[in-house]
């Protein structure tokens, strides 16, 4: 027993004597951090283990940005630490590595909007209930109103009215568009039932290029003769398109028409057999008539259907923006001076009884 502690005496001696000399070799600097470090622990232990009578330290914040720094600063900082195991320190200084990041990676989010303006979007959504977000933010645009909300923003007010149409289109068929729209006009035909149950047939012609509804017409029975003297009152003084777009419509593609096109030096650009996406604007314009006009309004008979197209018409014209030409309308508005909601006073002018209203800054 008395060699056993002799031999557990000489052992605890000659670590005692390596510890000495690997201090006294040491430099000033490494001597000073562990000291750092060992008195950081002693204080961790004697706060918390005989104030508080805890069964065992348990590391503070502040104790643990030390040994993080520690960590990073000192060549042997393992040898020294007791109370804890070093996969704990790593572990501290990942967490506040991603803490740190994460603090710095935090979105904003987006500006507030202020109630003034967002009182405007509900107005114009309740006179105007069948616009989509897209128009909303268009026609507060339109009224030079600052820091106008975007759709997304606006939809946080308004429930969804409709998702965008979809982009289905073949490329050589789109260039050929977005080449000539400046000189190409569509055109193409559209039923509507009346309050007798009658079928009246609708003619629209638009400009590709300005979305302008050049020319509209209504008749119980659409012939090829009546379809060229519509086109004649289209198109006064020789003011006419280079290429007209028009579906497979027998009408259309009568010896008559065709004859009277040729004539009046208009090139005939027909579509695909079953392919009404390549007539886009014309399919399209006859769809936002649908949708925003006889959906609501059943017409009494052709005098009354051409009475209610004449004025949605020329709201469609110079009132209501569109996408395609970035939000501005088919007839160009007057330039409206920038102001903030709070200022901005409108006059309300009800079109198709209320269905619709145009605006106007007053001062």
């Amino acid at each position: 027993m008395k060699l056993y502690n002799l031999r557990s005496y000489i052992i605890e001696w000659l670590q005692y004597a390596i510890h000495f000399l690997q201090l006294y070799f040491q430099s000033t600097h490494t001597i000073r951090m562990e000291n750092i470090a060992l008195r950081s622990q002693l204080a961790l232990y004697v706060q918390r283990y005989e104030k508080e009578n805890l069964p065992k330290p348990t590391p503070t914040p502040a104790f643990r940005q030390l040994w993080v720094l520690l960590s990073k600063s000192m060549p042997h900082w393992k040898e020294v630490l007791l109370l804890v195991k070093p996969e704990t320190v790593i572990r501290w200084h990942r967490t506040a590595f991603k803490l740190h990041w994460r603090r710095l990676s935090k979105r904003k989010g987006r500006p507030t909007i202020p109630p003034a303006t967002i009182q405007l979007i509900k107005r114009i959504h309740i006179e105007n209930p069948l616009l989509s977000l897209e128009k909303i933010h268009e026609r507060i645009l339109l009224l030079g109103i600052e820091q106008a909300p975007a759709p997304n923003t606006i939809a946080k007010y308004l429930p969804v009215i409709r998702k965008p149409p979809s982009d289905r289109q073949i490329q050589s068929w789109k260039t050929f568009l977005n080449n000539h729209h400046h000189e190409l006009w569509a055109t193409d035909f559209f039923t509507i039932p009346t309050y007798k149950f009658q079928i009246l047939y609708g003619l629209v012609i638009i400009h590709h290029q300005t979305r302008q509804i050049v020319y509209f017409a209504v008749t119980t029975n659409p012939t090829a003769q009546w379809t060229i003297q519509q086109f004649r009152n289209a198109t006064p003084f020789g003011e006419v398109p280079k290429y007209l777009l028009h579906d497979n419509d027998p009408i259309f593609c009568s010896k008559a028409f065709q004859s009277f096109l040729k004539s009046s030096g208009i090139a005939s650009k027909k579509t695909a057999y079953r392919s009404p996406w390549q007539n886009p604007y014309a399919e399209r314009v006859i769809g936002t008539i649908k949708r925003e006009l006889l959906d609501h309004v059943i017409p009494i008979n052709e005098r009354h259907l051409h009475s209610l197209l004449r004025e949605y018409v020329n709201y469609y014209n110079t009132e209501r923006p569109h996408q395609g030409i970035n939000g501005k309308t088919p007839t160009p508005s007057p330039i409206q001076f920038p102001t903030t909601a709070e200022k901005t006073k409108l006059e309300a002018t009800p079109v198709l009884n209320g269905l619709y209203h145009a605006y106007k800054k007053i001062a």
